[in-house]
């Protein structure tokens, strides 16, 4: 299975650690942030990746070259930081079935085996990793909607929604996703959200009014997201426990 980077972004929050250098590349526990994502998604059992590059792309290309955690690297440009939904479509050319998706800031212990194997049964389309949050927090990020059964198992996502005021529940997105080739479709019928951006969550929101089955599935590893300098040390602290 392929797996799809997006590492584009400028990290602004993230400064001066990113005035010129890509966030891709800032260390965490001595190492770039990328290295960290490639290692999951090579312990997840993907074959391939393609990085999804924009600011300072260069020092990403030169940095890693054509492989990395032992797997073969391919890059394309996002020359524009117009959201992730924008941001998965530049890596069409290189997807003919089911792929991963995992953000770039992503610093995971454990990998998504469960949720690759999930999508892999005929009746899913896509999976979504979430993790449970308190409600403030759901109010920051993306939540999914589910249809109400077991909560320990994958249930079915009825909706997506970013940084809702009122969330439909607590279950958060996680950055991770197996989505089917289908979703470049989605993407490509979308009009720019509130903020400016081609969202992921509303192209999954395509595929469910069209018929698509997307799951929510929890997750058992820990992520953390490296969005500050506080987060990037909550990410060395995880990558120690982790090892």
């Amino acid at each position: 299975m392929l797996g799809v980077v997006p590492a584009a972004g400028e990290g602004t929050r993230l400064r001066p650690l990113t005035d010129d250098t890509p966030k891709g590349l800032v260390e965490v526990a001595g190492r770039p942030l990328l290295a960290h994502v490639f290692e999951t998604l090579a312990d997840s059992g993907v074959e391939e990746i393609v990085v999804v590059v924009g600011y300072e792309g260069d020092a990403i290309r030169e940095y890693f070259g054509d492989s990395a955690a032992g797997l073969p690297l391919s890059y394309v440009e996002q020359d524009q930081q117009s959201g992730l939904g924008h941001a998965v479509l530049q890596a069409e050319s290189h997807v003919d079935g089911p792929f991963v998706v995992l953000n770039g800031d992503n610093v995971v212990a454990g990998d998504l085996r469960a949720q690759i194997a999930r999508q892999r049964d005929p009746d899913v389309d896509a999976v979504v990793a979430v993790e449970e949050v308190d409600p403030e927090t759901a109010r920051e990020t993306g939540v999914v909607a589910v249809e109400d059964g077991n909560e320990g198992a994958p249930r079915r996502v009825t909706d997506i929604v970013e940084k809702p005021a009122d969330p439909p529940s607590t279950l958060a997105t996680t950055g991770a996703y197996v989505l089917p080739a289908e979703v470049f479709d989605a993407i490509s019928l979308l009009r720019p959200s509130a903020r400016g951006e081609y969202e992921l969550a509303d192209a999954l929101g395509v595929l469910i009014r069209a018929g698509a089955r997307v799951e929510a599935m929890r997750t058992d590893a820990e992520f953390v997201n490296v969005n500050a300098p506080a987060d990037r040390d909550a990410a060395a602290r995880l990558v120690g426990e982790r090892d």
